[in-house]
């Protein structure tokens, strides 16, 4: 039996390479794709190479980070093609983007925009490099009442579901995200690792920091986030075994 896995970068906007050489010699058959190349505007769920995958593969597993986590939770919720999703530093809503005064929604399925949860425009950053995780908080209260049609419907997701966070993620409350995916889950057997000092960034064994992406506080440092990524390890690679 061979596995498939789809491999999602975050909103650095650049193919995680090295993580899929990692996953590569663990022995599964790896796709990073740069799913993005402007604004995270209305791309299709549709357009994400799984087909390609399904081929030649007999199982498929999704694995995103940060923003692709979101793309990996709402494809698991998709296609029961997918025997598992892991998420790192996932989200549990559906988010927006903005441009020039105007709001639209991250992804699209069948064509039609999901609904999202819009950013708070009078939201400020009180240090430097920016914070954005107050951002997403004060996001969720002030459009309180859109929160539940973004919610990203995981108990759809007919495989098993790994999320990894850091408790020093400053980008956005993973941990608080993580916390309510796994739930809505229920009895699903969804399995979360935490660590409370780590960032936004999960190193797995022998990897290297990653730079680039947006100017902005992540969080962690790289011995804490090396532990979180040295703890989800044996849970990822026993997720990708099935």
């Amino acid at each position: 039996m061979t596995t498939g896995v789809l491999l999602l970068h975050g909103s650095s906007g650049t193919p995680d390479l090295e993580r899929a050489r990692i996953l590569e010699a663990e022995g599964y058959d790896v796709l990073a794709p740069q799913w993005f190349d402007g604004p995270i505007s209305e791309i299709p769920l549709e357009s994400f190479p799984l087909d390609e995958l399904a081929a030649r593969n007999d199982r498929l597993v999704v694995m995103g980070m940060s923003r692709g986590a979101e793309a990996a939770l709402l494809l698991g919720a998709r296609d029961e093609r997918i025997d598992a999703v892991i998420g790192l530093s996932p989200s549990a809503y559906v988010w927006g983007w903005s441009q020039a005064g105007t709001l639209t929604s991250a992804w699209t399925w069948q064509g039609e925009p999901l609904p999202f949860v819009p950013y708070d425009p009078d939201w400020k950053a009180d240090d430097d490099p920016p914070s954005f995780v107050g951002w997403y908080r004060q996001s969720l209260k002030r459009y309180a009442a859109e929160v539940e049609a973004a919610r990203i419907p995981v108990e759809q997701i007919r495989g098993k579901v790994l999320l990894v966070a850091g408790g020093d993620d400053k980008v956005w409350p993973s941990v608080d995200f993580a916390e309510q995916i796994s739930m809505s889950c229920g009895e699903l057997g969804t399995r979360t690792v935490f660590a409370a000092r780590a960032g936004h960034r999960p190193l797995f064994p022998g990897e290297q920091p990653k730079t680039g992406g947006q100017r902005m506080a992540r969080g962690g440092s790289d011995e804490a986030d090396r532990l979180l990524g040295a703890l989800a390890w044996p849970e990822i690679r026993r997720t990708l075994a099935g």
